[in-house]
């Protein structure tokens, strides 16, 4: 009897939980040294940040895991409608290769550029750390406050 997939499971791709657990086919590839290695774990590639981006009336706000790395392996950069967050995430060789039995944390290179949906002020725009847990703060410009101008006789 065939089982017919839920909508969500031919969405994703997914299984039930009915369904036997199976192991998925994993892409190697010899690095021409003699030694295979993962595709996912290219040198010179820059992993993706993941972020959660928000606002409230007033602002912006920018949130993204990095525990792990340095603050001077750090670089957030802003323009009115744009922020670059880049990083480099440090990884400490002390055990060897073969006793792994799972690796799965990213090491290395990450960036990601958020285009923002209003337009900020960069000169208020704040960047703090806690627990890992970078938020990066970003006032909105409000064009629609209206300023009255004294015009001066000379």
């Amino acid at each position: 009897m065939i089982k017919k997939k839920s909508f969500f499971e031919r969405l994703a791709g997914g299984m039930s939980l009915g369904d036997e657990e199976r192991e998925l086919p994993i892409k190697i590839e010899d690095d021409g040294k003699g030694k295979d290695k993962d595709a996912w774990e290219d040198e010179g590639e820059e992993g993706q940040l993941a972020v959660d981006v928000y606002q409230n009336p007033d602002e912006i706000v920018i949130e993204a895991m990095i525990a792990g790395v340095k603050p001077e392996d750090l670089n957030v950069s802003i323009t009115r409608d744009m922020v670059t967050i880049r990083g480099r995430r440090q990884e400490s060789r002390e055990v060897s290769e073969d006793n792994y039995f799972y690796k799965e944390l990213y090491w290395g290179s990450f960036s990601r550029t958020v285009l923002l949906p209003h337009e900020i002020d960069i000169e208020a725009s704040e960047a703090s750390e806690k627990h890992g847990l970078l938020t990066v703060t970003l006032p909105k410009v409000d064009k629609g406050k209206q300023a009255k101008l004294r015009v001066k006789s000379m």
